[in-house]
């Protein structure tokens, strides 16, 4: 598996990857992935979207998106991994790159919004030295029209860093 930033080139992959996410997970994401305009926008240089590719296919995207205003110091993680493929550590991988460059941006939080109920997405977040900062109750609404809550998991990307490294895991993933 290669992950790498997002390229022009890419935008035909990427739009076949999102047309194998469930219509369910595509309810919570926060842009139109169906719009060509948006995916053009991602893959533009300089977009900061990486994509982790396999035997020629994407199978991950991750983007850090700085905030805005009061909340500039703040970078937000979006993250999805094809579903045939989740639980083989390649989430893990593309939020370890995001949160390494929100070092490279200076960025002193890292928040990941997660449907309280994705156990296994919480349980990679915490592992990476996300801890739970907000829950949410009732604050989405799935495509069926159920509410669902929503659970926020934040990092500060030095200390974790720092953790990594003392563990030796930073080394061990090249970082």
């Amino acid at each position: 598996m290669d992950i790498r930033q997002l390229e022009p080139r890419d935008e035909e992959a990427l739009r076949r990857f999102f047309r194998r996410i469930p219509e369910g997970d595509r309810t919570f994401f926060k842009e139109d992935v169906t719009d060509p305009a948006v995916l053009a926008a991602w893959t533009r240089p300089g977009a900061g979207r990486s994509i982790a590719v396999e035997d020629g296919a994407v199978v991950g995207s991750v983007a850090l998106v700085p905030l805005t205003g009061w909340s500039s110091h703040v970078g937000e993680l979006r993250l999805v991994v094809d579903p045939d493929r989740r639980g083989r550590g390649i989430g893990r991988d593309l939020a370890r790159r995001a949160v390494l460059e929100a070092l490279d941006l200076g960025l002193k939080k890292v928040v990941v919004e997660v449907v309280a109920d994705q156990e296994p997405a919480i349980a990679m977040f915490r592992a990476l030295g996300f801890d739970p900062e907000a829950l949410l109750k009732d604050h989405i609404r799935d495509q069926t029209g159920e509410l669902r809550d929503l659970m926020i998991l934040a990092q500060v990307p030095g200390e974790a860093f720092q953790t990594m490294a003392a563990a030796g895991i930073a080394e061990a993933q090249g970082l």
